[in-house]
């Protein structure tokens, strides 16, 4: 029998993304860190367990000797639902096998990959499972039959669910691997799950797979972020939920007093964390519980940091694909969700919280503390051409009224085994590819962009966007958050650095900023060009009237004040 003491072991992460869980770089997600802690706690030495993302094995060949050197080898991965990303590329199917087959030791895979596996992580598609040649696949949690397989001495593991007491141990104790992520410490967002499971069971949704909510403890959660921000992390989202109003109730009722245990718990013991984010938020909720659900709500936009988004679970305005889909909220509910919470949420750092929802002339230059987002699935059961005109009258009427949406998110389902689309898989989404295609892209056209305009505004300040790539001479970066805003800089600037931002222009689904404050005296003419009413012309002029004392100086129709700086130092943003 091989004991644990002697025991090396690799954890591969080829990233994860599930209708509640996210953790594609700068995310990581629970599952390597979870099952890190499981193997502590089966006696494992923290220091015989190695960490390496998929990219890191692109990158370095020679890491793949701690694949295979390792006497078990852990890959931890799978999307169950379609996305494209910035940070990290997620494994494909040969890179998973190719994983197993170089591992000399012993090789678990395990992670929502147990739902399926399809070719390529996109909408319209069909997946099946696939034990891509692993000696042991998990088909419980990877976390548990990674300590059942090390307790066996490797033999072998019962496909099991770990519980709320096991988790209160191995996630503070896996917390050590964030350190050897390589985005560790200044780039990396943890996702944390607050629960699992769901008390609803839309037909396409992998959640409910996990059962019925469990919830973990306030202090559960807390400890573990304490022990997160212990080795360097700034940065967290309680993205791993159905529905985090719910959180410490009945699975379904909320529960303000345990969400401000939680919340004002995280603050105390990470005082000087960058970003708290949440996720997943259901509109039905709301809708039955306006009143606790609004306590909840204005609880968590008085701890967390803004820009905040709470997706919400419409997926279709149709009532028709409602019912054939077993979706728990019509569009008249969802609308009254969206008001609530610009109402109790929608509001800037500085302002009047019971001034929300604030937009236009008179509000703040940050991003509000907490706007929904809507997700819109397609090629659901019973979809028909009508159907993309409910929720483009939706989406209508939002706007209309006068509410913000932080993020409109359009997709097509994915049919995995187990859920109630597997029979229809994705012969409708087939089918509407055409229709679904020119119906995004004017979605994205009259909603998305006059939208982005009303919550991001020109003028509206971004801290700590990271620059992450170069395109066509310009730059582009993100904040660490939940769903951040894509911001583009008009010329090439170092990589990897973080800097202010404050927003000139929009596009679609992205913005167009400088840094903040801009220095007039010093900035290139691209970066002035750049500048709301600056072209070309008025760029040179700037140029050649150099030095100025103050903004005011620049003189003109144009008012540059909320933009730039003459070089004397400007006050910095805060939350």
């Amino acid at each position: 029998m091989t004991r644990p003491s002697e025991l090396a072991v690799t954890i591969v992460d080829g990233y994860v993304d599930e209708p509640a869980h996210f953790g594609v770089p700068p995310y990581i997600s629970t599952y390597p860190r979870f099952t890190a802690g499981a193997l502590v706690d089966a006696g494992v030495p923290q220091s015989q367990i190695t960490y390496h993302t998929i990219d890191e094995l692109r990158d370095n060949k020679q890491k793949w000797n701690a694949v295979a050197d390792a006497d078990l080898m852990i890959y931890v991965g799978g999307m169950t639902v379609p996305g494209s990303y910035v940070g990290g590329t997620p494994a494909e199917p040969e890179e998973v096998k190719e994983l197993a087959w170089v591992a000399e030791g012993t090789s678990l895979m395990g992670g929502p990959v147990k739902f399926g596996v399809g070719d390529e992580n996109a909408g319209a598609t069909e997946t099946e499972r696939k034990d891509l040649d692993f000696d042991f696949v998990a088909k419980g949690d990877v976390e548990a039959a990674a300590y059942d397989l090390v307790d066996s001495g490797l033999e072998g593991f019962n496909n099991r669910m770990r519980d709320n007491d096991e988790l209160s141990r191995w996630a503070p104790d896996g917390a050590f691997i964030v350190e050897q992520h390589p985005n560790h410490p200044d780039h990396l967002i943890c996702e944390m799950e607050t629960s699992r499971g769901c008390a609803y069971r839309c037909s396409f949704c992998t959640e409910p797979l996990y059962g019925n909510p469990a919830f973990r403890t306030a202090d559960a959660v807390v400890d573990e972020v304490d022990t997160l921000s212990d080795y360097g992390v700034k940065h967290f989202r309680l993205g791993r939920q159905a529905d985090i109003l719910a959180f410490g109730g009945d699975g379904e009722a909320p529960n303000p007093d345990a969400l401000r245990r939680l919340y004002s718990g995280i603050r105390e013991v990470a005082p000087d964390l960058e970003t708290l984010h949440l996720d997943n938020m259901n509109p039905i909720t709301i809708v039955e519980w306006p009143e606790k659900s609004r306590e909840g709500i204005r609880i968590i936009a008085e701890h967390n940091t803004p820009g905040d988004t709470a997706a919400f679970g419409l997926e279709s305005a149709d009532p028709v694909v409602q019912e054939a889909n077993n979706l728990n909220v019509t569009a008249e509910e969802c609308f009254q969700a969206v008001k609530i919470v610009n109402e109790e949420a929608g509001w800037r750092p500085g302002e009047d919280a019971s001034d929300a929802p604030t937009h236009g002339d008179d509000a703040g230059n940050r991003l509000p503390k907490l706007l929904p987002g809507i997700n819109l699935l397609h090629g659901l059961q019973e979809e028909r051409r009508a159907t993309y005109d409910h929720n483009r009258a939706f989406l209508q009427r939002v706007y209309d009224e006068g509410l913000m949406l932080r993020r409109i998110n359009i997709r097509q389902v994915m049919a995995f085994e187990g859920t109630d689309m597997s029979d229809t898989g994705a012969a409708i989404a087939e089918e509407h590819k055409e229709l679904f295609k020119s119906y995004k892209q004017e979605v994205r056209e009259t909603i998305d962009q006059p939208m982005l305009e009303r919550v991001a505004p020109a003028g509206t300040v971004l801290p700590d966007v990271h620059l992450e790539y170069h395109e066509d001479g310009r730059t582009f970066g993100r904040q660490l958050g939940t769903y951040p805003l894509l911001v583009g800089f008009p010329e090439e600037r170092p990589l990897g650095q973080t800097v202010d931002a404050v927003i000139v222009d929009h596009g679609y689904r992205s913005v167009t900023a400088v840094p903040y404050p801009l220095d007039i005296n010093s900035a290139s003419m691209t970066e002035l060009e750049a500048l709301p009413g600056i072209g070309k012309q008025r760029a040179g002029d700037l140029v050649v009237n150099r030095p100025y004392e103050t903004p005011e100086a620049v003189g003109g129709e144009i008012d540059l004040s909320a933009f730039v700086t003459t070089g004397s130092g400007a006050s910095q943003p805060s939350d």
